[in-house]
């Protein structure tokens, strides 16, 4: 059976435009259906990720959900990070700032100190396109970011992603919520075989959805093992 690890999930409820919840149990419940390992989450608040981790060691992975308006981030941060957390979540959208803005900067620099990833949500203008988070990548080139959805939903904003990301070697692609399955295999081709990541975005997206897309994306057996599980392992250092 294929090893899978999954880059980017979430638990929590998020109501309103999204109307989702998952608990802890729930999502570790659902992927051992599903096969994976290991599931990176993020949420607010992040007493949810801390708790969750604590309960799952070894099925959970947490990361930091930062906000650069928060005068407390970067303490934040580095607290999470001792506790066993391995990066850190923006999210421009939910934020509201664009993810190049000097204000993210602070967040950056903890990141690069503490050597840690950093995931960030793309495709949704003005906040989280591809071009913003190329200049953020630009700006800080020892900090590994991985670039949430590769695009997500515009045919525009996916190429672009490919495209920065052939221009920035410190940034990773993740598939959730990409609708052109032939875009990953291209992405793997062209940007590196390294340097994309599965991931499913629960409760936002289904894996059985998520997981037949990189199926069928053209890859061989052994390219699929480093998009479902060897790039993720390799980048979280586990």
């Amino acid at each position: 059976m294929q090893k899978i690890i999954d880059f980017h999930a979430h638990i929590g409820e998020f109501t309103g435009l999204f109307n989702v919840k998952m608990s802890a149990s729930d999502l570790v419940e659902l992927n051992r259906e599903y096969g994976v390992e290991r599931t990176v989450i993020s949420t607010f608040p992040n007493d949810l990720i801390k708790d969750a981790i604590d309960r799952f060691p070894n099925e959970l992975t947490g990361l930091y959900w930062a906000n650069p308006y928060d005068p407390n981030a970067v303490k934040g941060l580095r607290e999470a990070i001792s506790h066993g957390f391995k990066g850190v979540k923006l999210h421009p959208l939910f934020g509201a700032f664009v993810a190049s803005d000097e204000v993210v900067y602070p967040i950056m620099e903890e990141a690069r100190k503490l050597g840690v990833i950093v995931q960030i949500h793309s495709g949704h203008p003005p906040f989280s396109l591809p071009w913003s988070i190329g200049e953020l990548a630009e700006a800080f080139p020892d900090v590994k970011i991985a670039m949430i959805h590769m695009g997500h939903g515009h045919a525009v904003y996916i190429q672009a992603a490919i495209n920065t990301a052939k221009k920035y070697d410190n940034i990773y692609l993740e598939t959730s919520g990409m609708p052109m399955h032939t875009k990953i295999k291209e992405a793997f081709e062209t940007v590196g075989e390294d340097r994309v990541l599965y991931g499913s975005d629960i409760p936002c997206h289904h894996p059985s959805v998520e997981i037949q897309r990189v199926r069928v994306s053209g890859l061989n057996e052994e390219q699929l093992n480093r998009v479902f599980y060897e790039n993720a392992k390799a980048l979280l250092k586990l």
